[in-house]
């Protein structure tokens, strides 16, 4: 599969609301999605294959040299392809560029392949947040990345 990271646009929003709900149990509205495209210290990528489908996407916020990522997401069909990997390195190439401290995210305690991504890419397990998520209610383990200086 072809596909190229690029940065995320209002064209991507619809695309990404659906990927949303095929992998999320509390997706994001596309509403959000779009506002989140317009906050300030936004980084957003998508993987976009040569038809100009969305097969994924990341975002993350930063605050003064931090890094929180709100998302990654991979369409089913195109899992263990390498997109997430792609995407999670594009954020970490980003965050060096803007000098940031680390990079932080939360998974589902239950989400062991997304935590053997996230610790492959160097995240480190830092803490949990109890009860973090919803739908079913679970801990969000949080992993972060720390950027050497």
């Amino acid at each position: 599969m072809q596909y190229r990271i690029m940065p995320v646009t209002a064209a991507h929003i619809g695309q990404m609301a659906e990927i949303e709900k095929l992998c999320f149990p509390d997706p994001w509205s596309r509403q959000l999605l779009e506002e989140m495209l317009y906050l300030p210290g936004t980084a957003a990528f998508a993987a976009v294959s040569e038809d100009g489908a969305v097969l994924g996407y990341t975002s993350a916020q930063t605050v003064l040299d931090e890094g929180y990522i709100n998302n990654v997401a991979v369409r089913p069909e195109y899992r263990r392809q390498g997109i997430a990997s792609d995407l999670l390195e594009t954020l970490r190439r980003r965050g060096a560029e803007l000098g940031l401290a680390f990079l932080t995210l939360e998974v589902r305690e239950s989400n062991k392949a997304a935590q053997a991504l996230y610790t492959k890419h160097g995240y480190l397990e830092v803490g949990c947040r109890r009860n973090y998520y919803e739908h079913p209610k679970e801990d969000a383990i949080l992993m972060t990345l720390e950027f050497t200086t």
